[in-house]
């Protein structure tokens, strides 16, 4: 059995980072070209409108998604596309990459919908009014 030379390691090694670069760039093009998060597509979740503990809370798919666009300042902010209302103000919600929610109400308790992380913001609210989320 031949013994491993340095030479041998390293050109192993780059081999093996080269194909996995390759790996990675083809899937987040193929990530882009089909983006989950984005209205009306398989993983987006549902809109809903209803009163939780006498606050109306409202999720929507969003028009402009993308990273601070539409919505109630132009798009979905970090959302993917949909937007979240505490009796009708914006709550900022973000979809993180596990497709986990999170708002700026309960940011370290992901849960699993818009829906959850609207329910979340209220309980954590306890009757406080929600105020806008400033953005630039």
């Amino acid at each position: 059995m031949p013994e491993l030379s340095r030479r041998r390691a390293l050109t192993t090694a780059a081999a093996l980072a080269a194909t996995a670069a390759a790996t990675g760039t083809a899937a987040a093009h193929s990530a882009n070209a089909t983006p989950s998060g984005s209205p009306g597509s398989p993983g987006s979740p549902d809109a809903f409108d209803e009163v939780y503990k006498g606050r109306r809370i409202q999720g929507r798919p969003s028009s402009g998604g993308g990273h601070h666009g539409g919505g109630h300042h132009g798009g979905g902010h970090h959302g993917g596309g949909f937007a979240v209302y505490v009796d009708g103000v914006e709550l900022h919600v973000m979809r993180n990459a596990d497709g986990s929610w999170i708002s700026v109400i309960s940011h370290y308790a992901p849960v699993p919908t818009p829906r959850a992380a609207a329910r979340a913001a209220v309980d954590e609210l306890q009757g406080a009014r929600l105020l806008p989320f400033p953005t630039n």
